[in-house]
């Protein structure tokens, strides 16, 4: 069921549901897990709910329809001077879908998740219809929203604080690293980046097991290369600015000339029907060796476009289908601070059962957002793409489910199909409040997901 405006999200809400399946809201559909699907049930598809995108300058925050992505989003508040504080790690992702997951970037340790710059959002509940919900006003529903996987309502608008934007690039340091251990150590520095990412190689063979890319890296200052931002897009202004997710009439700020910071279309899409043979371990092995011996063993100040910065995997469209018929699994977990010999175990575990780790990134996280199911904690994360198929993964991922539950880690919901009711509540101890949360706003339980049947929040 595609959703056209609030009214019909409260609709579908509040009357008896037609399946026993329920509903669940969806929006681009770029989860990696099933917190959108409901099999014998309704899928509300979100998209559609766009609205104008209205920036009010003299508070800095910008209104904008759970629709939109944040492709758009980020080009509107370009187009003006402005940016988010904190994005996701693809511009396709839709507001609502973000808020749902509480969003993460390569900038937590300083600039948290999605949800400390969430002023406020209109939410439709089963028993209440739309509320306006923020950290004053309905506290216990914001932090049950942000990250709780669209099991409390269904987010159709929202605000955020937005931040000036200097300039379209970044300034990196780029280090290539010999192994995991001195990675962890060169990231847990205090260097003064606002973003920190490192690419690790779990596919090199002896000792090269392990090495890595760290990229740290800052805005760029205002001028560099481009405009900086004119005083008609900045915080001090006194005029509210609307318009649509297309840029409006008014253009001003660093992209008032040269074009929009990132490419509206990736420069190549991989076609349906990809020969499976193609990416198999041999071939990523040589590419990752390619990759980490062409990297500069350090270099300092370079300069990185916006797309580079924030989005490297979005300049391939359909990169998923790389992984042919079989699909891919991404395992993302988080381990506490003092926990990274669970990490370092993890990693070895999987490699001793002969998982085909293709890809994985680290990140550090700073403190939680206090939302009840909101994946960051103060510590280490590690994403891995592996093939969905590969013999004997779901096993090796149960017992990294068990090392990482036992050190006070969690699986990140948002990338999840697979873990156990069980393993939750020892991942994320504020589950039950979640259940309290739903059975007041949701006494019927309409709101509904596989992922919610498969971790037992729902009947």
């Amino acid at each position: 069921m595609r959703a056209q405006s609030a009214e019909q999200v409260a609709s579908a809400l509040a009357g008896s549901p037609a399946e026993p399946g329920g509903v669940i809201a969806r929006g681009a559909g770029r989860s990696y897990g099933d917190a959108a699907q409901n099999g014998g049930g309704t899928v509300l598809d979100m998209t559609g709910l766009r609205g104008d995108l209205v920036l009010d300058a003299e508070r800095g925050t910008v209104r904008a329809g759970a629709g939109v992505t944040f492709a758009e989003l980020l080009l509107f508040l370009a187009e003006r001077g402005r940016t988010l504080p904190v994005v996701p790690g693809t511009r396709h992702l839709t507001l609502g879908g973000a808020i749902a997951s509480d969003v993460h970037g390569k900038n937590h340790v300083r600039d948290g998740s999605i949800a400390p710059h969430v002023e406020s959002f209109t939410l439709c509940t089963p028993a209440g219809g739309p509320t306006e919900v923020s950290a004053r006003l309905e506290r216990e529903l914001f932090e049950g929203t942000l990250g709780g996987m669209g099991l409390t309502g269904v987010v159709v608008e929202a605000t955020l604080r937005t931040a000036p934007m200097a300039a379209a690039h970044a300034r990196a340091d780029v280090d290539r690293m010999d192994g995991l251990e001195e990675t962890l150590a060169l990231m847990a520095q205090e260097s003064g980046h606002r973003y920190a990412i490192a690419w690790i190689d779990l596919l090199a063979e002896g000792t090269a097991f392990g090495r890595a890319v760290v990229t740290r890296s800052h805005d760029g200052a205002p001028g560099e290369g481009r405009e900086s931002a004119r005083a008609g897009g900045g915080a001090g202004g006194s005029r509210k600015d609307a318009g649509r997710a297309d840029g409006g009439s008014q253009r001003s700020g660093p992209h008032a000339r040269g074009g929009a910071p990132f490419p509206v279309r990736p420069r190549v899409s991989v076609p349906r029907g990809f020969p499976r043979g193609v990416l198999r371990p041999a071939t990523v092995r040589a590419f990752n060796g390619l990759h980490w011996r062409s990297t500069p063993r350090r270099e300092r100040g370079r300069r990185m476009s916006m797309s580079a910065h924030l989005f490297p995997l979005d300049v391939l469209g359909d990169w998923n289908r790389l992984y042919g018929p079989g699909g891919l699994m991404q395992y993302q977990f988080a381990v506490p601070r003092g926990a990274e010999d669970t990490l370092l175990k993890v990693v070895g575990g999987l490699r001793e059962r002969r998982v085909p780790m293709y890809l994985a990134v680290i990140k550090r996280f700073g403190p939680g957002s206090g939302g009840m199911l909101s994946f960051p904690l103060e510590g280490w994360t590690l994403a891995i793409d592996m093939p969905a198929d590969a013999p004997g993964l779901r096993g090796a991922l149960d017992e990294a489910d068990e090392l990482i539950a036992a050190a006070g880690g969690r699986v990140y919901l948002a990338k999840d199909a697979r873990l156990g009711a069980q393993t939750l509540r020892e991942m994320y101890p504020d589950v039950e409040r979640l259940r309290e949360l739903r059975a007041r706003i949701d006494p019927r339980q309409t709101l509904r997901s596989d992922m919610a049947r498969r971790l037992g929040l729902c009947g």
